[in-house]
């Protein structure tokens, strides 16, 4: 087979107006990223979302609105529903608990876990077993013996579904890794004797249109970093910092920020701090932009929510 060498997409730039009226260049970049099997997924869902007789909805709770999908909500319609903001241990617990007020007061059963501890667990089992009963007691008026309860769990890549199946498994009972995307396929797990619950490959939606809830996609990891204008993540994430708590930035790296600071004299300070150096002595940019990245996703700059509860 003849070598090839794989074309790099363009980032494309939008413009919008400032305070004054004139065109200035936008950070946010525009994002598209839909791989075919995430399109063979969506269809999987479709076909198997009539089988299930409650859906775990798996949210971001650091981006509970971003991670959202549409598409996923489309499918979901009236069928029994649980939304859970997942990986709140890295989220801002003021916020979190706003978004759960928020999402109740759209009369949703709402959750916040952490997948990767029990923390959120009990609770979650006993919301499926709340929100099966009424299928339940219809198969025992009937006089038919209950099966299994089943159920879905739906989300973005990269939000800790499988990682929470295996937490209710107790056991490893599906394949995980920390890149958007991994999982395939459809795979049955037992909840104990009374749950049956299908993990489902993570979907994005085929069209972004949303640029800012895209870069916080990107941010969290729900697109893959190869796919997206680092330069412009890095600047937006490092924006949102400072904006929140610079403190954040000054304790991680041990050192100060002055008002003269720009992002790209904050990634020097990142750069020279963290030895992302070059030949010369130059600071490896690109290097401290993922030093930065991989800072936030891992809670090392402490829980920030990017998603504030609107009205």
């Amino acid at each position: 087979m003849a070598a090839y060498k794989k074309k790099k997409k363009k980032i494309k730039r939008t413009q919008e107006p400032n305070e004054e009226g004139q065109k200035e260049v936008s950070v946010f970049p525009t994002v598209h990223w839909f791989p075919g099997h995430m399109a063979k997924a969506t269809r999987m869902i479709k076909d198997y979302i009539s089988k299930v007789d409650v859906v775990i909805e798996l949210l971001d709770a650091r981006i509970p609105k971003s991670s959202s999908n549409p598409v996923l909500t489309e499918l979901i319609g009236q069928k029994p529903h649980i939304v859970v903001l997942n990986k709140s241990d890295l989220a801002d617990p003021v916020m979190t608990k706003a978004w759960k007020e928020n999402f109740q007061k759209e009369g949703m059963t709402v959750i916040d876990i952490t997948s990767t501890t029990s923390r959120g667990i009990k609770a979650l089992v006993r919301a499926v077993e709340v929100l099966s009963k009424p299928v339940i007691d219809k198969w025992l008026a009937k006089g038919i013996k209950a099966r299994p309860i089943r159920t879905m769990i739906l989300g973005i890549p990269n939000v800790g579904k499988s990682t929470l199946i295996n937490t209710l498994a107790g056991t490893a009972a599906t394949r995980t890794a920390n890149k958007a995307g991994y999982t395939r396929g459809q795979q049955w797990v037992h909840i104990g004797k009374n749950i049956e619950l299908l993990d489902t490959p993570g979907i994005l939606w085929p069209k972004l249109e949303d640029q800012t809830g895209a870069a916080k996609l990107a941010m969290t990891g729900a697109i893959a970093d190869d796919v997206v204008d680092l330069e412009s993540i890095a600047t937006q994430l490092i924006s949102a910092i400072v904006m929140t708590d610079k403190t954040r930035l000054e304790e991680r790296y041990k050192f100060t920020l002055s008002q003269e600071d720009t992002v790209d004299t904050i990634l020097t300070m990142i750069g020279k701090k963290r030895g992302c150096l070059v030949s010369g002595g130059l600071i490896d940019m690109d290097k401290a932009r993922r030093v930065l990245m991989t800072d936030y996703r891992d809670g090392r700059l402490g829980r920030l929510t990017l998603d504030a509860v609107e009205g």
